[in-house]
C-alpha cells in the first residue's frame, strides 16, 4: 500500500484509480505525512433479495381492526 500526498494524488488521480482497479491494492492519500483517506475498489453491499409476500398466511387481522370504538368515535365526532 503506497501513500501519496494530496498534490501527487490530484495530479495522478486517473492513474491511481486505474491502479486500484487493476491490482485491487489500496492507495492512501495523506497530508504532512499523516494518512487521511484510503482509495479502494468499490464493493457493493450484498443485500438479501426482498420477497413480496414473505409473511403471507402468517399475519391475521381482526375482522373489525379498522372500526372505531364507541368512546373514540364519539370523542372524534363520528357518532352523535
Amino acid at each position: 500500500m503506497k501513500t501519496y500526498t494530496i498534490t501527487e494524488s490530484k495530479a495522478q488521480l486517473s492513474a491511481l484509480v486505474k491502479q486500484v482497479m487493476e491490482t485491487g491494492e489500496m492507495v492512501v492519500i495523506g497530508k504532512q505525512g499523516e494518512p487521511m483517506v484510503k482509495l479502494t475498489r468499490y464493493q457493493p453491499e450484498s443485500k438479501p433479495p426482498q420477497r413480496l409476500g414473505a409473511f403471507a398466511g402468517q399475519i391475521k387481522l381482526a375482522e373489525d381492526f379498522d372500526e372505531w370504538g364507541e368512546e373514540e368515535a364519539r370523542a372524534l365526532g363520528i357518532l352523535d
